[in-house]
């Protein structure tokens, strides 16, 4: 008698959720709000006037434990100028299929320019290509009053201006 009710019990949690409403999630239409401080995909940010934020350092690939980010600096020059300073990262990759999203490379970068967004990107793809992200995918899109490197820098300004925030967008014509 008693295993009748051993088994009559373990039915009890399917019966006791069979009546409920079920809890039915519209994912991918509706996504849901990320938690505070969630580390999502990575963006090369930029300065107000446009300029990447990006000095070409490698620091941030020297930090990542899982080599999943590769940099090649150049050299601004006069005709061409990407970044206030001497250098700007050239080519910039991050390998999502070594990515674990820990953050170490945020962490290194001295100024600013590698953060993780908040948006919840899926990051799938049924070609192993495609989830190496270079700078083109990386970017931070160009907001108003953003122009399109390779521009001088803001007439007036030194590149400390640029790394202490006191650049403002331009004018728009």
């Amino acid at each position: 008698m008693t295993r009748f009710f051993d088994s009559v019990s373990g039915f009890g949690v399917t019966f006791s959720t069979m009546f409920k409403k079920p809890n039915t999630e519209m994912y991918p239409e509706e996504r849901p709000p990320t938690a505070p401080g969630y580390h999502g995909r990575h963006q090369l940010n930029r300065y107000a006037d446009g300029l990447e934020k990006c000095i070409g350092c490698e620091l941030c690939a020297w930090a990542c434990p899982a080599d999943a980010i590769y940099v090649e600096g150049a050299d601004n020059t006069e005709d061409e100028r990407y970044s206030p300073g001497e250098r700007y990262g050239r080519v910039y990759q991050i390998n999502y299929l070594r990515c674990i999203g820990c953050g170490l490379c945020i962490e290194a970068c001295p100024t600013r320019a590698l953060t993780m967004t908040d948006s919840y990107d899926e990051l799938v793809d049924d070609n192993r290509a495609d989830l190496i992200f270079g700078k083109d995918r990386l970017l931070a899109p160009l907001e108003p009053g953003m122009e399109v490197p390779p521009h001088d820098m803001a007439p007036g300004a030194t590149d400390e201006d640029y790394y202490r925030g006191k650049i403002a967008p331009r004018e728009e014509s």
